[in-house]
């Protein structure tokens, strides 16, 4: 596999990982909201720090709510775009190398973890980056998700031209322990979650009935079945830097 900063192109925001990244900011922005109202629900940090922003939509979020922030993206064509397009500073380079001069309250890293060279040197430079007490915020695709038991390896998230690692919500939550986090909540969404009311509607047909005969309910969140994995975790209150 060519090294990350060959791989995230402009090629790869425009049409091989997204449709139109860098046009589609509504879509963006919708998605962003949504997970800062889920960080939110558990923890109002002053600082932090996100591994592999993209473009940076989360950061500008979370920067309009008063909370510092900064980001570390490997790919340069991102990193450029969220500098000066939305005004949030992001350095170009590889997470696990480039350290935080100053430790933060949360670190978030959304369809990240898939991605990297070794989950456990990610983990661990994250824990790095928090005070003590910091907290983790991880969403990853679901390997055990209905859609991946439905869909197999036309699963959309199989993509092994750049997921080098599949996540269960067993397997990351161990993984997780290993490297000194204390879990403190999961859960999943499905897909139609991060869509924007008019494209859900578009794919109900498709989306909702599939989701509802696997979860056996209309909610857009299971404990185990939906697409997307989400975990908080903390670094250890007493454990010094």
């Amino acid at each position: 596999m060519p090294p990350p900063a060959q791989l995230y192109t402009e090629a790869y925001y425009e049409t091989d990982g997204y449709e139109s990244y860098f046009t589609s900011a509504g879509q963006r922005r919708f998605e962003a909201s949504r997970r800062l109202r889920w960080l939110l629900s558990v923890v109002r940090p002053s600082s932090l720090l996100e591994a592999g922003p993209a473009g940076g939509f989360f950061l500008e979020a979370a920067r309009r709510v008063g909370i510092s922030v900064a980001g570390v993206e490997v790919s340069e064509v991102a990193a450029r775009f969220a500098r000066e397009e939305l005004g949030v500073p992001v350095r170009q380079g590889c997470f696990e190398t480039v350290a935080p001069v100053d430790p933060v309250e949360a670190v978030c890293a959304f369809h990240v973890l898939e991605h990297v060279e070794d989950p456990r040197v990610f983990l661990r430079a994250a824990r790095d980056a928090l005070v003590p007490g910091g907290w983790l915020a991880l969403e990853v695709p679901n390997i055990a998700s209905a859609a991946a038991h439905r869909l197999g390896r036309s699963w959309p998230a199989v993509a092994p031209a750049y997921h080098r690692w599949h996540f269960s919500p067993p397997t990351l939550t161990r993984l997780l322990a290993d490297c000194g986090f204390l879990v403190v909540r999961y859960d999943t969404v499905f897909s139609r979650f991060y869509w924007r009311p008019g494209a859900r509607l578009a794919h109900a047909r498709e989306l909702l009935i599939a989701d509802m005969v696997a979860s056996r309910s209309p909610r857009v969140s299971h404990l185990r079945l939906g697409d997307l994995l989400r975990v908080f975790a903390r670094r250890d209150l007493g454990e010094s830097r």
